[in-house]
């Protein structure tokens, strides 16, 4: 049986104890098990404790050293939930958090004070600024220590605080159990619950926090207003609930109710108490260290809306060896309206910082850190030496006076292929030459080390040249893909951008998607970033897809039905726009597709021709819900995917600008309410190949009636065709 114990399962299982007096073997192999079951494999060390001590430490506790990653000195005394020999002892065991947070705030301090000539004292800002709190009631909190969730932004924007005392009790309630209390916190603040409490004694304890148990604090302090508990003794209630210690909950709750009726409270009202803080108490949060962090989390929140530029160029110098978080970050920056540079050796320095044009505006400037495989050495003899010397002038200045044996191939390839050699030379001309770079760099250094000298005695005169061969420069293709590679993001441009108008009639942004969306089908457009293959329980190959568009990204399932007919679209750096049902399963929104399409340039431009024909002379006939965008819901087709028929349209006129002449005819075809962005294809290569007549083709769908560029010859053999195609719509002659 699992769970159970060595000893127990001889007792138990028949067959364990017949192997266990088989030999002697067995046996001595059970009874050692036995021996060694329960002990500890091996000591770890806790993450942030200190034991602290009046005398020696060895007066207390046996210790020992910790080797490798950690090194340190332990005590052998674990501090464990259930067996805490260090506090049982009585020693005093301290955690101490270290936050990347505070040295964001000091960056940012240190920027502010050399950019602004402002002198920031962090510790005595006003906590009731209202820029901050408009920051946190927009939820504009990507950076912001404890804030940045997108469920908490969430709740934020419900929320609306106001007062230091609602961010205290978000990051209180924040978290699994407790977060189901924040609707009623919301609507407590709003005035949209009525806020009642069980007895009168608990209003001043629960008034801040609107009739919700928050923190471990409030619930001794009920144990003590209403059943007479000194501090101790609330304190053992707190540990019994906090750990779920069945046996003394029980006893403290007897306790709890006398204590009550001693004071004059009803045993009945005492039991509907106790019942109230029971489960608060067993995921109530610290509130002195809820205030700390939402001290932190405010700071930070002031600084963004108070300095922005400092702010990003400090958050994102904390973060700038983490690719995927300066992605987001510099997406926030740019939303802010802060231009992001790309990185520059005549004015990156190694870490991202505020620079300020000739325009006066500020701008943040990429780090040289920030490039990957470049590495500090490099970026820090980089920006020595022009700070030292002035800018560097040409490819040769730069690796004539940056002397250090780290500026190699791969360093340099870096630098070229993020643009930070750009006024320098051509990126893909210093790449393809890069050898002669190396054999230059080592050629001056050897050089100045042998103090070569000319006859005059002086030093050589002549400037030194790098023999570069011509080659066809980067295309932006090439120059985007090496600024994702290592950047992690694109700075100079986005291969979106081509395509944005289209994707903004077609598509659903990323960055826009939300819970009200789930369950329903949308369609989403961009650049794919990665793929990854795995096989199905049934050994059937399936896709991970990362597909990003300029302001977010989201993950795609392709299942194995779905991939069968769609494999010729699912490449790394392949732009498409895919359809399928959006699901949020472990937290985050994923695409379960099950239709894409490659972006081609011509279909694209076609498409918006046709859709700006149609809004300029009132083809665009939507039905009243529909925004003219891609709603998410219902069917798998749009109005927009009907239009895609008039890309195979040899006409270049709308059907509605035609001279009107001898009676024509309407061919009705009703499409299914399940229709498929296959059967639009389908169909406009259908009509493309049909003799022209004078039978207009009109779409109708869900409602909406569609009047497309086409007029053809219709026949039976027609008819029947497009019946065929339509499946479960309908043609008719009008």
């Amino acid at each position: 049986p699992m769970f159970t114990s060595i000893k127990k399962a001889l007792e138990e299982v028949p067959e364990f104890k017949e192997h266990y007096n088989s030999g002697e073997d067995a046996k001595k192999l059970i009874n050692n098990a036995m021996r060694l079951e329960g002990v500890s494999r091996h000591a770890g060390m806790h993450a942030c404790g200190v034991v602290i001590t009046k005398n020696p430490v060895t007066d207390y506790t046996p210790i020992q050293n910790i080797t490798g990653a950690r090194e340190g000195t332990v005590t052998q005394y674990s501090s464990s939930t259930k067996t805490s020999y260090v506090e049982k002892i009585g020693l005093l065991k301290m955690d101490f958090l270290g936050l990347k947070n505070l040295t964001i705030i000091q960056n940012a301090i240190r920027i502010i004070k050399k950019t602004k000539g402002v002198e920031i004292d962090i510790d005595t800002l006003p906590v009731d600024d209202e820029l901050a709190y408009k920051l946190f009631q927009d939820g504009k909190t990507t950076g912001v220590f404890q804030f940045e969730s997108s469920g908490m932004k969430r709740y934020l924007k419900l929320l609306r605080p106001t007062v230091i005392e609602d961010i205290i009790a978000m990051v209180a309630l924040y978290r699994p159990g407790p977060m189901d209390w924040i609707p009623d916190f919301i609507s407590g603040k709003h005035g949209t619950r009525k806020v009642s409490y069980v007895h009168p004694k608990l209003e001043p304890i629960l008034k801040n926090t609107y009739g919700v148990a928050v923190y471990q604090e409030q619930v001794m302090q009920i144990a003590r207003a209403l059943a007479g508990f000194s501090m101790g003794e609330a304190d053992v209630l707190r540990k019994a609930m906090g750990k779920k210690i069945l046996d003394l909950i029980q006893e403290q709750k007897i306790k709890f109710v006398e204590g009550c009726v001693a004071n004059g409270i009803s045993k009945e009202i005492g039991e509907k108490v106790f019942s109230f803080i029971e489960p608060f108490a067993g995921y109530g949060f610290n509130r002195s260290h809820a205030a700390c962090y939402a001290l932190i989390g405010y700071q930070t929140a002031y600084l963004k809306a108070h300095y922005p530029e400092a702010f990003m160029a400090a958050l994102l110098t904390s973060d700038q060896n983490d690719i995927d978080r300066i992605a987001i970050e510099v997406d926030e920056t740019r939303d802010m309206g802060i231009e992001v540079l790309p990185p520059d050796v005549n004015e990156s320095f190694e870490n991202f910082a505020v620079i300020t044009g000739d325009d006066g505006k500020n701008r943040i400037r990429f780090g040289l850190n920030a490039i990957k495989n470049v590495g500090h050495v490099v970026a820090e003899e980089i920006v020595k030496e022009r700070k030292a010397n002035g800018k560097f002038k040409t490819l040769a200045d730069l690796v004539e006076r940056v002397q250090t044996k780290d500026l190699n191939k791969k360093s340099i390839e870096a630098l070229a292929k993020v643009g930070a050699l750009d006024e320098l030379g051509e990126r893909k001309q210093i790449i393809e030459n890069v050898e002669n770079i190396i054999t230059f760099s080592k050629n001056t250094q050897k050089a100045k080390n042998s103090n070569q000298v000319s006859l005059f005695g002086a030093e050589i005169l002549e400037s030194p040249t790098i023999q570069m061969t011509e080659c066809e420069p980067s295309t932006k293709k090439e120059r985007l893909k090496w600024e994702k590679e290592l950047l992690g993001l694109y700075v100079s441009d986005h291969p979106v951008a081509e395509f944005q108008d289209f994707l903004d009639e077609a598509a659903t942004p990323i960055a826009s998607l939300s819970k009200e969306m789930v369950g329903q089908r949308i369609k989403v457009g961009g650049v794919i970033q990665k793929v990854q293959k795995i096989l199905t329980k049934r050994h059937e190959t399936m896709l991970f897809v990362t597909l990003e568009d300029t302001k977010g990204r989201i993950e795609l399932l392709v299942f194995p039905r779905v991939l069968e007919k769609t494999q010729s679209a699912w490449e790394e750096e392949r732009m498409i726009i895919a359809e399928g049902r959006l699901s949020d399963k472990d937290g985050s929104f994923k695409l379960i597709a099950d239709e894409a399409n490659e972006l081609n340039r011509h279909e694209v431009d076609e498409f918006m021709r046709i859709r700006l024909t149609q809004k300029t002379y009132g083809t665009d006939k939507a039905s009243e819900n529909d925004d003219g965008n891609n709603t998410p819901g219902g069917s798998g087709i749009t109005k927009d995917e009907s239009s895609v028929i008039s890309h195979q349209s040899s006409e270049n006129e709308p059907a509605n600008l035609k001279p009107s002449g001898p009676k024509t005819y309407n061919l009705l075809i009703g499409l299914p309410h399940n229709a498929t962005p296959d059967i639009i294809h389908r169909l406009g290569k259908f009509f493309k190949d049909c003799k022209s007549g004078d039978t207009k083709v009109v779409l109708h769908h869900n409602e909406t009636k569609l009047q497309t560029p086409f007029s053809i010859e219709h026949t039976d053999e027609i008819i029947e065709e497009l019946k065929s195609i339509v499946l479960h719509g309908s043609v008719e002659l009008a």
